[in-house]
């Protein structure tokens, strides 16, 4: 499939594309917004779609993983959009958490930060909800070293905090 006939189909399944995004959003603006990053993500990854496979499939698929992706995003970020007229952010940390749970998670932070940054920079990518392959692409670094360093920091916040690991009984 050529270029001109892979962004002529995509141009295609525009109206079909905004329709599936507003069951996910139900919202008109957020599927519009959802449907160009699934525009974006097809043309970056055109060269992993088959030919002469089923192209609207492949595009909801996309559609689909990037809401769910973003969705992710969101709750552990634990923001939620206010889509009143003047469309707040609202971020919904709970004053009252316990202040156990507070010096646990400052304690946890500490160690964190005390990693090496080969180490702590894809540890926190992750936590913040980015895939592996994101995180390789926006590092510029193999996805295999991206797992090992994520891997290796969580061994070392496990060996600083003992009294943290998880136990069965």
């Amino acid at each position: 499939m050529s270029t001109l006939e892979f962004n002529q189909a995509l141009m295609d399944l525009e109206n079909n594309l905004v329709s599936f995004a507003l069951t996910f959003t139900k919202n008109l603006e957020d599927a519009k917004d959802l449907t160009q990053e699934t525009f974006l993500k097809a043309i970056r990854y055109r060269k992993y779609y088959t030919p002469k496979t089923n192209f609207k499939a492949w595009t909801f698929t996309i559609m689909k993983n990037i809401f769910i992706n973003q969705y992710r995003r969101k709750t552990r970020s634990k923001t939620i959009f206010d889509h009143t007229k003047d469309s707040y952010l609202i971020n919904n940390n709970s004053s009252s958490e316990k202040p156990n749970n507070i010096l646990y998670k400052k304690e946890i932070e500490n160690y964190v930060q005390k990693l090496d940054n080969e180490y702590k920079i894809p540890f926190n990518l992750h936590m913040e909800g980015f895939k592996y392959k994101e995180i390789a692409d926006k590092l510029n670094i193999p996805i295999g070293t991206v797992k090992s360093r994520i891997f290796i920091a969580r061994k070392k916040l496990m060996k600083s905090l003992p009294e943290y690991t998880f136990s069965s009984n």
